[in-house]
């Protein structure tokens, strides 16, 4: 079936060439330089010095057209700390008319509200256990039009960095995907998973005009677990609900998601956590859960000097997890995005419980968490310069 498809894919995109007349190529380059201050509450070396300021991200976009075949690349280059350099996204497409489009690369996966399920600088609750702006690498069909809305896609894995025949996942990548941890520091991983031959659809539909309106959508994904050392395929499934509200300046989402990974993990291996990893360092989730997020936001246009507009958010997500014995996780960040011309900044108020990126406890927290985990409070200014 795979090469069906694979041949059926090279036929449309050599198609292409011959239906469009396109002389000359179109490129265009662009991307950003961003910096970023944080205070976290649990830092007690951070508040006494009064936070930090430094490097987040350089990025480099590029968009190119020729005779009818479309590119999209975003690479972007943290510290050595973060996982330092990734491709974000690139992927080739083909529009076969103003409605429909088939992309091929590592496109993003059609789950859930797109492009973000969230307003602020740190996305939602899903997005730290892969289910916001992930993105793998397959073929993805999407038709929009004014009312209807649907994708299809078929995933081979997520980004393949390695090739071998028994290669963990690299932990240098920008969406949270399946991977491999060192639970008990011997220098072996364990819980050795990877991601494969996953299927997604997504349809939405919108109700009403340019002034208010309403976009009712659902999402469904279901793929392989592959396991590196029993060697046996496992499965992982999702599902959501999701709404937007869009009313002038103001806007609103809200999404009900559910997950299910049933990996085949060795004798001694539990199959209630997973392991999952992005930004250069791994960690464990809760293997089943629901995630409950809500999102609202009011734009307000100014004319301060530069500054033309503030965009007032806060969002709120929630993860409850299957296992009884586990505690669950949730966040919420209320903020502010400044936008200046080509400058972009981000005021946030993050608040965190058992979440590891607004928290002292990074692997266990969306695992089985702490007994008596407290709210911890992050308070973050990204500043970004978008050309």
């Amino acid at each position: 079936m795979f090469s069906k498809i694979t041949l059926i894919i090279g036929f449309l995109l050599l198609s292409a060439g011959a239906i469009h007349a396109q002389d000359k190529p179109e490129v265009t380059i662009g991307g950003a330089l961003r910096f970023n201050y944080n205070l976290s509450s649990w830092k007690e070396g951070q508040k006494k010095r009064g936070g930090d300021f430094g490097y987040d991200v350089f990025r480099v976009n590029a968009k190119a057209k020729y005779k009818g075949i479309k590119l999209n690349a975003e690479y972007r280059l943290y510290s050595e700390g973060f996982g330092g350099g990734m491709l974000k996204q690139g992927w080739l497409a083909y529009d076969f008319d103003a409605k429909n489009e088939i992309q091929v690369g590592l496109t993003q996966v059609p789950f859930g509200i797109t492009t973000y399920n969230s307003h602020n600088w740190f996305f939602s609750i899903n997005y730290y256990i892969g289910l916001e702006d992930d993105h793998d690498m397959g073929v993805k069909f999407t038709h929009t039009d004014k009312k209807w809305n649907y994708a299809l896609a078929f995933f081979k894995n997520a980004e393949e960095l390695k090739f071998g025949s028994n290669s963990d996942v690299s932990d240098s990548r920008y969406s949270y995907d399946v991977a491999s941890i060192d639970l008990d520091g011997d220098g072996v991983l364990d819980l050795r998973n990877k991601e494969t031959n996953q299927v997604n659809g997504k349809l939405s539909y919108k109700i009403g005009n340019d002034s208010i309106n309403h976009k009712i959508g659902t999402s469904v994904q279901y793929g392989g677990l592959y396991n590196l050392d029993t060697e046996e395929m496992g499965s992982h499934y999702a599902a959501a609900l999701h709404y937007e509200l869009k009313y002038k300046r103001f806007g609103v989402k809200a999404q009900v998601s559910t997950y299910k990974k049933s990996p085949k993990n060795p004798n001694g291996e539990s199959d209630e956590i997973i392991a999952m990893t992005a930004y250069g360092a791994p960690y464990l989730v809760a293997a089943a859960g629901n995630t409950y997020t809500l999102g609202v936001q009011y734009t307000v246009p100014v004319k301060w000097g530069p500054v033309s507009s503030l965009q007032f958010y806060n969002d709120y997500g929630y993860l409850e997890k299957i296992n009884s014995d586990f505690k669950d996780s949730a966040m919420n960040v209320t903020g502010v995005l400044v936008s200046a011309g080509s400058v972009y900044t981000y005021f946030d108020i993050a608040a965190g419980k058992d979440q590891p990126w607004l928290g002292p406890v990074w692997k266990n927290a969306l695992a089985n968490g702490t007994a008596d985990a407290k709210w911890e409070v992050r308070f973050n200014m990204n500043i970004g310069y978008y050309f």
